[in-house]
């Protein structure tokens, strides 16, 4: 493998899916203001709202999570076209 391909702030980072509190760790360079320790170990944090756990697609469970209304505004948008 080629040597220094990678970005400087490449390093493991702790992802946590805030529906079901899920924490997975991985390498990444995203960049975090906050931290969580985890095993004793204090990794960068990024909060999700739909990971690999809580994805109705993975988990085969018809979850709605609509965070920004757009669902609401879906239907009233469209409210009008109904018979």
């Amino acid at each position: 493998m080629k040597a220094n391909i990678h970005p400087d702030n490449y390093r493991l980072v702790a992802f946590k899916d805030m529906s079901n509190d899920d924490v997975f760790i991985t390498k990444s360079t995203v960049n975090s203001k906050e931290t969580i320790e985890v095993e004793g170990v204090k990794y960068p944090l990024v909060k999700l709202e739909i990971s690999r756990t809580s994805h109705p697609y993975y988990t085969g469970k018809s979850k709605l999570v609509d965070t920004a209304g757009r669902i609401d505004k879906f239907k009233n948008k469209y409210s009008k076209f109904k018979k």
